[in-house]
C-alpha cells in the first residue's frame, strides 16, 4: 500500500462489529497456522557444528561456544557490515532496534543472543557505541562463519547460495541462526532470511494493524528496496528527535 492511500468507508458502530467478528474468525485460523508452523520449526533435524569458530570480541578472541554463555541456546543475528565501511546497514540496524529491547529476557528462557559481523571489531565498537546499543556483537573476519551460513556471498569463492537457492546477489546479507548446546555438542537446528525475518519486526506488525499498514510498495519487505524511509535511529530528523530523547509532548509534565 503506498502512503496516504486509504478511502475509510464509514458505517455503524454494529455494521463495523460484524466486520470485526468476521475478521477475528481469520485472525484465529492464522494464530492456530502460526503455532503449528512453531511446532514444526522445533521438530527439524540438527546438523552438527564441525568447526571451531573463533571470533574477535571486544576484549579478545571469543569461540562459539563462549557466545553461549553457559546457556543452552543460541541466537545469532547476521548483521551486514562490510569490512571496509565505517557503519553497518541501516535495514539491520532497524531489525535491531526492534529487537534490543526484548533480549534481557531471553536469559530467563535459558537463552543467549549474539550478532556476528564481518567488519572489525574495532568499527563494530565504534558503530556500537555511536546506536546506544549493549548487546553481544563479535566479528567473523578471521573466520569462515558468514560464508557457511549463508549470508557473505563470493561466486568466485563458490558462495552463491541465499535462503536456500541460488542467487545473483554479492556482498554481504542479513540473516538469523540458532544453535543448541547439547553436552559438548554445538548443534545449527535453524536459520532464516529475507522475508524469514520480518517476525521479528515489532514495528511492521504495529504498522499492520493500522488502515495506512507499512506504506510501502508491495507493503511486505524490508529488504527488497522498497523502505527507503528506513534511517538510522540516530538519523530520523527533528521530528523524531523526542522519541530518542524521551521528550514526549503528550506524557511530559
Amino acid at each position: 500500500m503506498k502512503q496516504g492511500t486509504v478511502n475509510p468507508k464509514i458505517v455503524s458502530e454494529k455494521v463495523w462489529l460484524a466486520a470485526r467478528k468476521k475478521l477475528l474468525e481469520k485472525e484465529k485460523a492464522f494464530t492456530q497456522l502460526r503455532d503449528d508452523l512453531t511446532e514444526t520449526r522445533r521438530k527439524l533435524p540438527m546438523v552438527k557444528v564441525e568447526k571451531e569458530y573463533v571470533f574477535d570480541g571486544p576484549r579478545g578472541s571469543v569461540s562459539l561456544r563462549d557466545l553461549f554463555e553457559g546457556r543452552r541456546q543460541l541466537i545469532v543475528y547476521h548483521f551486514m557490515f562490510y569490512p571496509d565501511r565505517d557503519q553497518g546497514c541501516k535495514h539491520c540496524s532497524c531489525v535491531m532496534d526492534n529487537i534490543a529491547g526484548s533480549l534481557i529476557h531471553l536469559s530467563a528462557r535459558d537463552t543467549s543472543f549474539a550478532v556476528v559481523s564481518r567488519a572489525p571489531i574495532r568499527k563494530i565498537e565504534e558503530f556500537k557505541a555511536r546506536m546506544g546499543w549493549d548487546f553481544c556483537w563479535v566479528s567473523s573476519f578471521r573466520n569462515d562463519f558468514n560464508y557457511d551460513y549463508l549470508v557473505t556471498l563470493d561466486p568466485e569463492k563458490g558462495h552463491s547460495i541465499y535462503n536456500y537457492k541460488r542467487t545473483d546477489l554479492v556482498g554481504e546479507l542479513p540473516g538469523l541462526s540458532v544453535f543448541f548446546r547439547e553436552d559438548d555438542l554445538i548443534l545449527h537446528s535453524y536459520s532464516t532470511y529475507m522475508r524469514g525475518l520480518d517476525m521479528f519486526l515489532v514495528m511492521y506488525h504495529l504498522l499492520d494493524v493500522t488502515p495506512l499498514g507499512r506504506q510501502e510498495e508491495s507493503g511486505n519487505s524490508m529488504s527488497a528496496g522498497e523502505a527507503s524511509w528506513i534511517r538510522f535511529h540516530d538519523k530520523h530528523g527533528a521530528e523524531s528527535e523526542h522519541l530518542l530523547t524521551g521528550a514526549h509532548a503528550c506524557c511530559s509534565e
